[in-house]
C-alpha cells in the first residue's frame, strides 16, 4: 500500500475576515475531494484569516499514481486565481517503509 499526502501552504489575496477565508478555502477542498477522489482539508493557519494551508492524503497500489495524483492537486490549487502558493510539500510512503 503507498500512501501520499500533499502540503499546501496559501497566502490568500482580497481576504478580510475568517469567513471570507471560508469563502475561499471551503471551495478548493470540495473541488479536490470532488474531482480526484482524495482526503482534503484546511490544516494550517486557521487562525489567519490572509494566510491557510490545504492539506490532502490519498492511498494507491501504484507510487508513480500516487504522485501523479498529487501533482494535479497541486496544479488545480496553483491555478486558483484567488491564492498563492507559498510553498507545496509532497510525501509518499510505501507500507514497507519504516
Amino acid at each position: 500500500m503507498i500512501v501520499g499526502s500533499l502540503s499546501v501552504d496559501l497566502l490568500l489575496g482580497d481576504v478580510h475576515s475568517l469567513k471570507e477565508k471560508r469563502s475561499v478555502v471551503r471551495p478548493i477542498v470540495a473541488e479536490l475531494r470532488r474531482r480526484f477522489e482524495v482526503s482534503a482539508a484546511e490544516t494550517g493557519h486557521l487562525d489567519l484569516h490572509r494566510r491557510a494551508e490545504v492539506g490532502v492524503a490519498l492511498t494507491s497500489s501504484d507510487p508513480a499514481h500516487c504522485r501523479e495524483v498529487l501533482a494535479a492537486c497541486e496544479r488545480l490549487v496553483a491555478g486558483r486565481p484567488e491564492v498563492e502558493v507559498l510553498s507545496a510539500r509532497q510525501r509518499v510512503w510505501d507500507d514497507e517503509d519504516e
